[in-house]
């Protein structure tokens, strides 16, 4: 591959991967070692939607059905295959004291965060506190603007258990992450029994939340809002090995940002040990001296940044592997405390 070449290649693929359905399944194929190696490929509901290189075209059927990102030895080529979820939306149902706190850790621990309120005053309120999206409405038109998806999370905090029936039934009707509802354990008793005359089952219901939070003993909307979000990323790190890019640095990839400034993408393709960020987390690196996005911080980073530099410096090479090594005493001595291993793809975009 010749850096033209690879250069239209980048451009091509994070622009379809901007705009790809965000509801389907969605695999990014790299050959890292072998035949065909830099070969690309984008897979979506098992069918190729975007290619580079030949180095993929007979293996769609084997790859399509990866379950979590990470190497794949086919052959004598070794592929990295990551599986790319979707962006993480909250859904608040009610703005009250309770939700102002949980909008601001949700938008610090990068969920898309959404709030339906009736209220046109709380609605002010949550959009003061940096909500992406407040729809003011009535809470069952509001609910039914919201598609739901695999990654969608529901928090239910309104005002009165008839609100919080109007937000459950429709959030059971839909896809969804997680769904949870605050309330005492008579008023969420009250609820789900209504819900389950109507016709939903109780093993339905008894995958809802509630009452809502980790046990951590909260009283304040600070230590309740804590709790909530410290439930929604346990669930969500239950399903590990899943590539996300970030709003962010995809407009940096798609060309959206600095366009003409040339980059490196740092992924982790592989971990071993304690090793702080998970397989997929992504860094970019801009020739200007700028960096989007972490995969873990200190010394284990730096290293990083330094290769990707040099790389933009000094090498024609499209793709390079670097591996990390957190453990034994030179590791010890840098500081590099969690004891793993980490291997970084390093990819020049532009």
């Amino acid at each position: 591959m010749n850096q033209k070449e690879g250069i239209i290649c980048q451009n091509e693929l994070y622009g379809k991967l901007a705009v790809r359905n965000q509801n389907q399944n969605c695999i990014m194929a790299t050959v890292v070692e072998g035949s065909g190696k830099g070969s690309k490929m984008l897979i979506q509901e098992q069918k190729p939607v975007w290619t580079y290189g030949n180095g993929l075209d007979s293996l769609v059927g084997e790859l399509s059905h990866i379950s979590e990102s990470g190497l794949v030895s086919v052959g004598k080529q070794e592929i990295f295959c990551e599986k790319i979820g979707t962006e993480k939306t909250l859904v608040i149902c009610g703005a009250g004291h309770v939700s102002i706190p949980i909008i601001e850790f949700g938008r610090k621990t990068g969920f898309h965060v959404i709030v339906i309120e009736d209220r046109i005053r709380f609605a002010d309120h949550a959009r003061k506190a940096g909500a992406d999206q407040v729809i003011c409405d009535n809470f069952a038109d509001g609910m039914s603007r919201i598609p739901g998806s695999p990654d969608t999370y529901f928090v239910i905090v309104t005002r009165g258990h008839s609100f919080d029936t109007d937000c459950l039934r429709m959030a059971l009707r839909k896809q969804n992450a997680y769904i949870g509802m605050m309330g005492s354990r008579k008023r969420v008793g009250i609820v789900l029994d209504m819900l389950e005359q109507e016709g939903f089952s109780r093993n339905l219901l008894n995958q809802v939340h509630a009452p809502i939070g980790l046990s951590i003993g909260a009283e304040t909307p600070e230590e309740i809002a804590v709790s909530i979000i410290a439930e929604l990323i346990q669930v969500k790190n239950q399903i590990r090995k899943i590539s996300n890019y970030e709003k962010e640095m995809m407009r940096y990839l798609t060309g959206e940002v600095m366009e003409k400034v040339p980059k490196v993408l740092a992924t982790i393709i592989s971990r071993h040990g304690s090793a702080p960020r998970e397989i997929g987390t992504k860094m970019l690196v801009l020739e200007n001296g700028d960096i989007v996005g972490t995969i873990g911080g200190g010394c284990a980073e730096s290293r990083i940044i330094v290769a990707a530099r040099r790389m933009l410096r000094c090498t024609e090479d499209m793709q390079q592997r670097v591996e990390v090594d957190m453990s034994g005493e030179e590791a010890a001595d840098a500081g590099m405390v969690c004891g793993g291993k980490i291997e970084v793809l390093l990819e020049r975009i532009t």
